[in-house]
């Protein structure tokens, strides 16, 4: 199937830029807006991002706050990983899994990203993989059903992961889920 094949072509290919890519330049509110569609795969044409979104990450602590009114790639990997992450989790829960992964990397930005572009390649990767490009339209339903419980059992270990760390970590992260 032809919608197939593009969805595992694009798994396969498309991927964030490499943090010595990412702009050194900072970038003012509408122009971070404008560059991180270009991050992720998405499909339609809604926002990926507003300007609200940018302040309440900041605000809940997943992102550090602007330079200034400039965005530079600290804030673009950090971003990037957000808009990733919050498919699939809370902003609170993103904040608590990037706050530990900074205390795993020792505070170093770059290596943060690099690792989660790594992993996201993986991901991707996998679940390319797992699509059969030559799938009739009578299988994606089973496809989809296959693809929503691995999601399911990996949200789920995720969550019981995010609730280990909290539990061992600062008294500040050790705040119950939503």
């Amino acid at each position: 199937m032809k919608e197939i094949r593009e969805l595992k072509e694009r798994l396969e290919g498309e991927r964030p830029v490499a943090w010595e890519e990412l702009p050194d330049i900072g970038l003012y509110m509408d122009q971070l807006i404008s560059y991180m569609p270009r991050q992720l795969i998405h499909y339609g044409e809604g926002e990926v991002l507003t300007s609200a979104m940018v302040n309440n990450y900041i605000k809940d602590g997943a992102m550090p706050r602007a330079e200034g009114k400039r965005y530079g790639p600290v804030h673009l990997g950090y971003l990037t990983a957000v808009c990733a992450l919050k498919k699939v989790l809370s902003v609170r829960d993103t904040g608590v899994l990037i706050n530990a992964g900074r205390q795993a990397k020792g505070q170093d930005p770059e290596a943060l990203y690099s690792y989660f572009c790594s992993a996201l390649d993986r991901a991707l990767t996998d679940t390319a993989q797992s699509l059969d490009a030559g799938a009739q339209r009578e299988e994606l339903p089973r496809i989809a059903l296959d693809l929503a419980l691995r999601s399911y059992a990996s949200q789920l270990a995720c969550a019981r992961i995010l609730d280990i760390l909290q539990s061992s970590g600062p008294a500040e992260q050790k705040k119950p889920r939503k």
